[in-house]
């Protein structure tokens, strides 16, 4: 009795060696092709290609939407600016700020070592990957689709529980990008305006804004400034790079959302306390950004300015802080109470 019990329990024993020897399942390369493919398929995606750039190694699918000049190829030491939107597979992580924190700017080596101090999730190496070895020319836009193994990986990142939406990227979750590499921020000229124009330009179209009646500086240090005199002002004392004033005023990022304000500052929540500024220091570095100092300018009590203003006049490629993304354009809305001169 005791040899036949060995007997069957020897046997059941092969048996469950030889079917775990020959499961066949996927490894993680396997597993992010999968879900591509069938993320390609469920959202009925067309034009996707494979990338073959290193010899089918990446797993990365990518379809060039709009081409920029092929003269000079990107390199890892080179320093790039980009704008992306990007979301999960799972659809629980979703970021398509493209006018504040959706920016990057800085080395292209250095992009996926934002992957958990950047501004936004997303910034990956295969993110990095796909702009070198697929993207390659400034002023490229692409979509890109990145897999989990050159994202997050089996851990994901961020914080909160795994149904959280919108603060975390789950395990094993790859990428969708829409990825825009900037050819050139600045405004140039009428026929070159650089890519904060194009930003202004399209705010002003949706939200019916008539930038004719605005002043568009073209020279000078607030070259590419947009600004527009609502009400004259009616003081004497005229603001310049010396004074000091104070304000009612809002700032907003140009996908609409307030990031400041008298109502919101909390020297001034809840009161009628004006904001207090200084048009600069001694050294005209540390006072209003470039883009207010540049349209208050001339400006004298009771003056009502809203001003459009792109990057470089505001916080530029360093942005501020961790709310403020790196070549973020601006919009401003003054109404000045009192200016003191010395």
């Amino acid at each position: 009795m005791k040899q036949t019990l060995f007997t069957l329990l020897l046997i059941t024993s092969i048996g469950l060696i030889s079917c775990r020897k020959t499961r066949n399942d996927p490894n993680i390369t396997q597993y992010d092709q999968t879900q591509i493919q069938n993320y390609i398929n469920a959202n009925g995606l067309t034009g996707m290609q494979r990338d073959m750039s290193n010899g089918d190694t990446s797993g990365i699918y990518y379809q060039i939407l709009s081409q920029g000049s092929t003269s000079t190829p990107l390199q890892y030491s080179d320093s790039v600016n980009f704008v992306i939107s990007v979301k999960s597979f799972d659809g629980k992580y979703i970021n398509t700020d493209t006018l504040n924190l959706g920016h990057f700017s800085g080395l292209l080596g250095h992009v996926s070592f934002l992957a958990f101090n950047g501004p936004i999730l997303g910034f990956t190496k295969g993110l990095q990957n796909a702009i070198h070895d697929i993207i390659k020319y400034k002023g490229t836009r692409a979509r890109i689709l990145v897999p989990s193994r050159v994202a997050y990986g089996v851990n994901g990142v961020g914080t909160g529980s795994s149904s959280n939406t919108n603060s975390r990227i789950l395990g094993n979750q790859c990428l969708d990008y829409y990825v825009n590499v900037i050819s050139n921020l600045d405004y140039i000229d009428a026929k070159t305006p650089g890519y904060d124009d194009y930003v202004i330009s399209d705010y002003a179209k949706r939200n019916n804004i008539q930038l004719s009646t605005y002043t568009h500086v073209t020279s000078g240090r607030g070259k590419g400034l947009y600004y527009k005199i609502n009400t004259p002002g009616t003081g004497t004392d005229v603001l310049n790079l010396s004074s000091a004033f104070t304000a009612n005023y809002t700032g907003k990022w140009l996908n609409g959302a307030t990031f400041g304000g008298t109502a919101t500052d909390p020297s001034t929540a809840g009161t009628t306390t004006l904001s207090s500024f200084n048009m600069s220091d001694a050294n005209g570095a540390n006072g209003v950004i470039v883009g207010v100092q540049e349209a208050l300018i001339g400006q004298t009590a009771g003056a009502s300015v809203s001003i459009l203003i792109p990057s470089r006049l505001g916080y530029g490629k360093s942005g501020n802080g961790s709310t403020m993304g790196p070549n973020a354009c601006l919009s401003f809305d003054f109404t000045i109470a009192t200016v003191t001169n010395p």
